[in-house]
């Protein structure tokens, strides 16, 4: 399907979790793109938690742990919440900032000071952003979403990357070399991944393997 480069607009979720390397890497293609479009591309960003995820007992429910800051899953959702709080521009620039906190430096981000430095690299009014950030109000958030795209979507991972028509697809990028071309890539993805629900997957091979 063609598209009008000039007028069409894209409405996607992504569901994602900043301990994800693959996560980060569409988070900085998906800015890239969204800084061409503009208001052209809207991204809704949904909680998958990969602690839930890949958690042995079938009973666990990370929502449901204690709001004591000692889940880096939980904490890291919460700092993004209460950065969402200050609004959309406030949620992007905090956003970026916390997949290279953890990606770049290495940073655990149960820690309060790796949250704040965070909010402070975003511009963010600290005491406002200290105050959100004891709230659990998140925890539902993360179960919705979490349950949305677990049991409605079939979403097994991230980055899982979802359009308007319900098409979608898990994606993973080389986060030390992103597209040179984001914008062409955009669309391509669109080409395939919107508009060929025929095309069920695409997977690499692991390359030359030893006898």
């Amino acid at each position: 399907m063609a598209h009008d480069r000039q007028n069409d607009t894209y409405n996607i979720d992504v569901y994602t979790d900043y301990a994800c390397p693959y996560a980060w890497a569409t988070q900085s293609w998906l800015y890239q793109v969204q800084d061409v479009l503009g208001d052209r591309l809207h991204i809704t960003w949904r909680a998958f938690p990969l602690q839930q995820v890949n958690a042995p007992d079938v009973d666990f429910k990370v929502w449901e742990l204690a709001n004591d800051g000692t889940s880096s899953t939980l904490r890291s959702f919460q700092g993004a919440h209460a950065a969402k709080m200050q609004g959309d521009d406030a949620f992007r620039r905090f956003h970026a900032q916390l997949f290279l906190r953890r990606h770049e430096d290495g940073r655990n981000l149960a820690g309060q000071r790796v949250l704040e430095q965070s909010a402070e690299k975003a511009g963010l009014d600290l005491d406002r952003f200290r105050e959100d950030l004891k709230s659990d109000e998140v925890f539902k958030i993360i179960r919705e979403d979490y349950t949305k795209g677990r049991q409605k979507l079939g979403v097994f991972g991230t980055p899982t990357i979802v359009f308007e028509n319900g098409q979608g697809a898990y994606l993973k990028l080389n986060f030390r070399d992103l597209p040179a071309d984001p914008v062409e890539f955009w669309y391509d993805f669109v080409d395939t991944v919107r508009d060929r629900p025929a095309v069920i997957e695409i997977k690499r091979p692991d390359g030359p393997q030893r006898a």
